[in-house]
C-alpha cells in the first residue's frame, strides 16, 4: 500500500510539472505572439515623440482672424442722469450717442495658394471688416490683409474667405475624415488663437466620431485636444498634416476646454467649400418629403419590414419625390445605392448630393419593394414653399377608442382648422396613462391614416382596428399631423 501510493505521488508530481512546463511554453509562445503583433506595421498607432516637425510643416498655413463690427452707441445718461446736469458731459465722453467699432478674434486656415482661407461662420457673422495674420517666417505676408467674404453656411458653421498677395501662399489639404488617422483613438493636433494669445498648437487623440450638435448637418469628430475661445475655425490635422476638422464648439460648463471639443469633419467641409467657391452660397439636394425614423415598435405593423431601419415618409407635398410617385407611409431603405438606416443619414446623403442629379430610391410600400428615380431639387429654394407654417386647433368630441377620444371632421371644424371634411380623425381628449400619451399624442392632433390607409370616420378607424386584429398584429400604425407637421405612431392593440 506504501510503495503504490509512493508512485502514485510521484506520478502525480510529474503530471504537475509536465502541465506547468506546456502552460509556461503556452505562455512564452502568446507573448511572443503580441510581441510580434504589436510591432507589425500599421498594427498601432505609436505615440509621437513629437508634435514638433509636423507643427512646423503645417503653421504656415494658420491664421488669426480678426474682425471689426460697427455697434450702435450706449444712451448715455438718459434715464440715469437728468438733462443738463454737469455729469451729462462726463457720461456722454465714456460712450453717448455716438456709433463704436467692437472686435472679435478667431482662427482659420489656408487651403489654396491663391488664397482662399476657411474658417467658421460664427467667426465672421456680421462683420464689417475682416483682417488676416499670418504665422510669421520667410515668404509669409508680414501686415495684415483685408478679406473679402466669398460665402457663409450657417447649417454647417462654415465660410470661405479671400485674401490677395503677390506670391502664393503656403496652403495645407483637406483629409479623409472617414478614414485612417481619424479613427478614435488616432492622435490629432489642433492649431489657433486660443483667447487671442496668438498662434496656438495643442494634441490629443480623436475621442468619438460623427457627433451632433442639433445641427442637420452634423458630423462632428469629438477630440481631447484643448479648444478654447478663438480656436474656432482652426484647423484639426492628422498626423500627415491633413485637416480632418473644423475646430468649431466646445463642451464647457465654464467656457474653458475640459476636453471635449468638437471639428465638423472634413466630409462635411469639403463639399460645402467648393459650393461656396463655385457659387457663393450652398446648393444643396432635396428630395421633397417629410420624414421620420423608423422605431422598433411600428415594425410589427408594417408588412414587409424585418427590422426597425430607414426612413418613414410621413408627408409629400409637390416636389421631386411626388413627381417621382412617392406618398406618405412609403419606407425608403436605400438612395442612390445607399442602405439608409435613420433619417440622419437620408437627410446628409440627400443634402451632399447635387441639384438635378437622377437618383434611384428603393422603397418599401404595403410589403412590396419599389423602384423610383427622383430627379433632386434645390433645398435653398424649394424647402419653405414646400412645408409652409400652420396652426390648427380641435374641438372636442365624445368617441373613445384606443385610449383617445376622437371626433370625425366637421365642416366647422375643417374651416377653424384649414383642413377639408373627412380629412381624418381629430384627438380631442387623451386618456393619462395610456399608450397614447406615452407616444406623445395630445389633443389635436389629426390622424389621417391608420394601418397605411386614410380614415375619414370613425368606421373607418374601427374597421382598421378590427383587420389589424384578425391579421395577428400587436400593434396598429397611425399617421398623425400636428400643425401641418406629420409622423407615424404605433399604438398596441392588446
Amino acid at each position: 500500500m506504501n510503495t503504490s501510493r509512493s508512485q502514485a505521488v510521484a506520478i502525480a508530481a510529474t503530471h504537475r510539472d509536465t502541465l506547468s512546463q506546456r502552460a509556461g511554453w503556452m505562455m512564452a509562445a502568446l507573448l511572443a505572439l503580441a510581441l510580434a503583433l504589436l510591432a507589425a506595421p500599421g498594427f498601432a498607432q505609436e505615440r509621437p515623440a513629437t508634435f514638433a516637425d509636423l507643427a512646423e510643416q503645417v503653421s504656415p498655413s494658420v491664421v488669426n482672424i480678426t474682425t471689426s463690427t460697427v455697434v450702435a452707441g450706449r444712451t448715455g445718461p438718459q434715464g440715469v442722469v437728468p438733462e443738463g446736469s454737469p455729469f451729462e458731459d462726463f457720461f456722454n465722453d465714456f460712450g453717448g450717442d455716438e456709433p463704436r467699432r467692437s472686435s472679435a478674434l478667431g482662427s482659420g486656415f489656408v487651403i489654396s495658394a491663391d488664397g482662399f482661407i476657411v474658417t467658421n461662420n460664427h467667426v465672421i457673422e456680421g462683420a464689417d471688416e475682416i483682417e488676416i495674420e499670418f504665422f510669421p517666417g520667410e515668404g509669409q505676408p508680414s501686415e495684415l490683409l483685408p478679406a473679402e467674404l466669398v460665402g457663409t453656411d450657417p447649417n454647417t458653421d462654415i465660410a470661405l474667405l479671400k485674401v490677395e498677395y503677390d506670391s502664393p501662399l503656403q496652403f495645407v489639404e483637406f483629409g479623409d475624415s472617414d478614414g485612417v488617422g481619424a479613427r478614435v483613438g488616432d492622435w490629432v493636433m489642433a492649431m489657433g488663437n486660443p483667447l487671442g494669445q496668438g498662434f496656438s498648437v495643442s494634441a490629443g487623440i480623436v475621442s468619438a466620431r460623427n457627433r451632433s450638435l442639433q445641427g442637420t448637418y452634423d458630423d462632428y469628430i469629438q477630440t481631447d485636444a484643448a479648444i478654447n475661445r478663438g480656436n474656432s475655425g482652426g484647423p484639426l490635422f492628422n498626423m500627415d498634416g491633413d485637416v480632418i476638422g473644423v475646430n468649431t464648439a466646445i463642451l464647457s460648463p465654464n467656457g474653458g476646454s475640459i476636453g471635449i471639443g468638437f471639428a465638423m469633419s472634413s466630409a462635411v467641409v469639403t463639399n460645402v467649400v467648393d459650393q461656396l467657391e463655385e457659387f457663393g452660397e450652398t446648393r444643396r439636394g432635396w428630395l421633397g418629403v417629410r420624414i421620420q425614423d423608423v422605431t422598433v415598435d411600428m415594425v410589427d405593423a408594417i408588412d414587409g419590414l424585418a427590422e426597425a431601419r430607414g426612413a418613414m415618409v410621413t408627408d409629400v407635398p409637390a416636389g421631386p419625390a411626388e413627381d417621382a410617385g412617392m406618398e406618405a407611409g412609403d419606407i425608403i431603405l436605400t438612395f442612390d445605392g445607399v442602405e439608409i438606416e435613420d433619417t440622419r443619414e437620408l437627410v446628409q446623403i440627400v443634402g451632399n448630393s447635387p441639384v438635378g442629379k437622377d437618383v434611384p430610391v428603393e422603397i418599401l410600400r404595403a410589403g412590396d419593394m419599389i423602384d423610383l428615380t427622383v430627379t433632386l431639387g434645390r433645398r435653398e429654394t424649394a424647402e419653405a414653399a414646400a412645408f409652409p407654417e400652420g396652426g390648427e386647433e380641435a374641438e372636442p368630441q365624445t368617441t373613445n377608442m384606443l385610449g383617445m377620444t376622437l371626433s370625425e371632421v366637421t365642416p366647422e371644424m375643417a374651416e377653424a382648422m384649414g383642413i377639408t371634411a373627412g380629412a381624418g380623425l381629430v384627438i380631442v381628449e387623451v386618456e393619462d396613462g395610456s399608450e397614447a400619451a406615452e407616444k406623445g399624442l395630445v389633443s389635436g392632433d389629426l390622424i389621417t391614416e391608420a394601418g397605411q390607409q386614410k380614415v375619414a370616420s370613425i368606421a373607418d378607424f374601427e374597421t382598421r382596428v378590427e383587420e389589424a386584429q384578425e391579421a395577428g398584429r400587436k400593434s396598429l400604425l397611425l399617421l398623425v399631423r400636428r400643425d401641418g407637421a406629420p409622423r407615424f405612431v404605433a399604438l398596441g392593440l392588446e
